[in-house]
C-alpha cells in the first residue's frame, strides 16, 4: 500500500521534531516545511557576521533536524507577505510585537495550498496545548483551525489525546493511542521522549528564534510604526534596519542607526544609499545611519551622539564625517552627555 503522505511544519525545535518521529514511527510519509518569514535571528546573525567573517556557519536548524530525521524540508519564503500580517494583524500582538495568531494562521493556510502539490493528506505540528500564552489554549488552537480551514485534518501529535480526536485519527491514518497527551508549559515529558529515541541535537527554547517576540526589538518596532509615513508601503529592508545596531529618535522624523561592533558596522554600510552616514574620523568609534533629507541641526545632534559612542579618549570633540551620495562634510562634535543620550535611546 502507499503510505500516507503528511506535511510538517519543522522549525528544527525540539516539539516538531518529535512530532515528525511519532509520525514516522507510524509509517506516515513527511514532508517538513518550514516558513521564512523575514524575522528569524538566527538568519540574521548569519548575515551580519559573515560581513565580518566569511567562514561563519550558523546552521538551519530546520534543515538540520530534516538531515538527522532524515526527511526533505521545503523552505517556503513569504517574507514579502508577511509584512502585512505583521503591521495589521487581525488578531493583535503578543506580549511584544509577535501577532502569533495570524501567523499561524498564514502558515497553516500556505500548508494547507500545498497539500495537493505534494499528495498528502494532512498537516501536523509540534504545539503543546497550554505551553505558548497566546497560541496553544484549547480554545485559541481551534480557532486557529477553523480559520486555516482545516477542520479535522490538522494533527497536534504531542497533545493529541488531550484534544478531540481528529478525522486524521478516525479515518485511520494513525493510531491515536501511540499518540501523547502533553499539557503545559513544563518540558519533561518532551525530554523523556527525545531521550526514548536518542535525540539530542535540538536548539534550547530560551528566547526562541523569532525577533518579534524579544521586547527590544518590539521597542524599535513599535516606534517605527508610529513615526513612518502612512502613504508609503512598508518595505522589507524596513525592518532589516530594525535588527541591528543601537537606535536612537533624534526627532519625530528622523532616527538615528550605530553599530555596535565591527560586524554590525560593516552591514550597515549596505545601507548607506540614499542615507547619510556618519563616522569618527580620528578615533575608534560606530558608524551611523540618517536619513535624507535631515536639517543642520538634527546632523549635529547626530554627530554628538556618534561621539558619545566613540572612543574619544578625553578629548572635548572630535571630528566626524557626515558622507551623503559620495560627498562629505566634517562636523567638530563635542560628546552629548549621558543624560541627553538616554532621553534619545529607543534600544
Amino acid at each position: 500500500m502507499t503510505p500516507i503522505r503528511a506535511l510538517g511544519l519543522v522549525s528544527g525545535g525540539l516539539d516538531s521534531t518529535l512530532a515528525v518521529r511519532l509520525m514516522l514511527d507510524q509509517g506516515i510519509d513527511v514532508i517538513g516545511v518550514n516558513f521564512n518569514t523575514g524575522f528569524c535571528i538566527t538568519d540574521t546573525r548569519r548575515q551580519v557576521q559573515r560581513r565580518k567573517d566569511a567562514n561563519v556557519n550558523l546552521r538551519h536548524e530546520a534543515l538540520r533536524a530534516g538531515s538527522d530525521l532524515g526527511i526533505p524540508v521545503e523552505i517556503v519564503d513569504v517574507s514579502q507577505e508577511y509584512l502585512d500580517v505583521v503591521t495589521n494583524p487581525r488578531w493583535g500582538y503578543g506580549k511584544n510585537a509577535n501577532p502569533c495568531i495570524d501567523c499561524r494562521i498564514m502558515m497553516l493556510c500556505k500548508a494547507k495550498a500545498m497539500l495537493p502539490d505534494f499528495g498528502a493528506s494532512f498537516i501536523f505540528t509540534g504545539e503543546v496545548l497550554g505551553q505558548r500564552p497566546m497560541t496553544q489554549h484549547r480554545a485559541t488552537m481551534r480557532q486557529i483551525e477553523k480559520q486555516s480551514e482545516l477542520l479535522g485534518y490538522l494533527l497536534r501529535p504531542l497533545s493529541a489525546q488531550k484534544m478531540p480526536e481528529t478525522e486524521v485519527e478516525k479515518q485511520g491514518w494513525v493510531d491515536r493511542s501511540r499518540l501523547k497527551g502533553f499539557y503545559g508549559r513544563g518540558r519533561k515529558p518532551q525530554l523523556e521522549l527525545a531521550a526514548q529515541f536518542g535525540i539530542s541535537d535540538f536548539p534550547q527554547p530560551a528566547g526562541g528564534c523569532c525577533f518579534l517576540t524579544d521586547p527590544s526589538f518590539a521597542r524599535k518596532f513599535f516606534d517605527f510604526l508610529q513615526h513612518r509615513i502612512v502613504s508609503e508601503p512598508v518595505k522589507p529592508e524596513d525592518f532589516l534596519l530594525l535588527k541591528v545596531g543601537r537606535h536612537l529618535r533624534l526627532s519625530a522624523g528622523f532616527k538615528l542607526v550605530l553599530g555596535r561592533d565591527e560586524a554590525e558596522n560593516n552591514y550597515l554600510e549596505t545601507f548607506k544609499s540614499g542615507r547619510w552616514a556618519l563616522r569618527p574620523m580620528n578615533t575608534v568609534g560606530p558608524l551611523g545611519l540618517i536619513e535624507n533629507g535631515i536639517p543642520a541641526d538634527v546632523l549635529e545632534q547626530a554627530a554628538r551622539v556618534l561621539a558619545r559612542y566613540s572612543d574619544n579618549q578625553g578629548l572635548d570633540s572630535i571630528e566626524v564625517s557626515c558622507e551623503r551620495n559620495g560627498m562629505a562634510n566634517m562636523i567638530h562634535a563635542q560628546p552629548m552627555s549621558r543624560e541627553e543620550v538616554a532621553k534619545l535611546i529607543i534600544t
